[in-house]
């Protein structure tokens, strides 16, 4: 294990902010996960597990313990089938995720295509329930391989034990800080065809033939890079956090009330049904009918040009700055629709 000190967080994260971790270590093993875990419990020190930085937002004082980045590489592909016909992918933690979805369509398995293009690593795959484009991470993991900080015991958790539900799970919920994600396993379908249900990719296919994986994956990727959502060096709109904001689900109460909040300003909002009793809106159309057009802002700290939800550091913005641009677009979205967003990336060191 090599332990450094006063590391800058910033270069690791995709919106380029937050000061420095007073401890660092980058665990390549399992070893050294449980090497490094024990410096800190010995020495009292806070824990904090870094992935790839993409749904990230770290203060401006840094982290004052041990921020571990998770480095356990390699994608597995297991022999034969499981009961269901499917194949079992293994893959490191710290693997890229794109570059397990490019692996899984290169191998001619469905499942995870239209999550093609998202920053991060495979751990931060099931604590975030990661989606988009009508699939959820959830959908194909089979167990996650993690450490439980309770007893230092490396553990299988099923499916059903990770409590997965939108954009959640144990690991940002409920046991939170308890677990460190060490592999994914995920079962995809051979030979599947891609899922083609959100309404971006029926219109980038809209009178062609039914495409297959790889046309889906780099229709993903495109879509992604138009809105920018796909990490480009160089390119100013791709240096934020992602997403900020959570797609709110409403109680059918709630949606009333907010159908007509919009009839008043003669809109109409783009919802589609979301679990069984709710409905999911667009955080995104919220935002921009509130005043937060793209391209919002014009210091350091501003909303993409091509996405609404997307806050992005313009060059030098601080961890204050785009918390007061948070804090601004929440409080005028609940003045006009009497909703509050939830952000979606994990905010460290506040």
């Amino acid at each position: 294990m090599l332990l450094q000190e006063n590391i800058p967080l910033a270069p690791l994260t995709t919106i380029k902010i937050g000061g420095p971790a007073r401890y660092f270590v980058e665990a390549k093993t399992v070893g050294e996960v449980q090497e490094a875990v024990a410096f800190a419990s010995v020495r009292d020190l806070p824990l904090f597990i870094l992935g790839g930085g993409s749904n990230l937002l770290i203060s401006d004082g840094g982290w004052p313990g041990l921020v571990l980045k998770i480095a356990i590489q390699s994608i597995d592909q297991r022999s034969g089938h499981d009961e269901d016909g499917k194949i079992l992918f293994d893959a490191g933690a710290g693997e890229s995720w794109d570059k397990f979805v490019s692996h899984a369509v290169m191998a001619g398995c469905a499942g995870v295509e239209c999550l093609s293009g998202i920053p991060g690593s495979v751990g931060g795959t099931p604590v975030q329930n990661v989606g988009a484009y009508g699939q959820e991470v959830s959908d194909t993991i089979a167990s996650v391989q993690v450490l439980d900080l309770k007893d230092n015991q490396v553990r299988e958790l099923c499916p059903e034990a990770c409590g997965f539900s939108y954009r959640a799970s144990i690991f940002n919920t409920s046991e939170r800080g308890r677990f460190i994600v060490l592999r994914v396993t995920y079962s995809l379908t051979p030979g599947g065809s891609p899922r083609i249900a959100y309404a971006d990719l029926k219109r980038h296919f809209e009178g062609r033939e039914a495409p297959n994986l790889a046309e889906t994956r780099e229709a993903v990727r495109h879509i992604r890079a138009i809105k920018g959502m796909l990490i480009v060096p160089g390119d100013p709109d791709c240096q934020s956090a992602g997403s900020f904001f959570k797609n709110p689900i409403l109680s059918e109460e709630q949606h009333e009330d907010l159908k007509r909040r919009a009839a008043a300003r003669r809109l109409t909002i783009p919802t589609y049904p979301a679990l069984e009793t709710r409905k999911k809106v667009s955080a995104a159309w919220l935002v921009e009918r509130s005043g937060f057009t793209r391209g919002f802002g014009s210091g350091r700290v501003g909303i993409s040009t091509r996405h609404a939800l997307a806050i992005v550091n313009r060059g030098g913005a601080t961890a204050a700055e785009v918390l007061a641009l948070k804090e601004q677009i929440q409080q005028r979205v609940e003045e006009i629709w009497a909703i509050r967003l939830e952000p979606e990336p994990v905010m460290v060191g506040f």
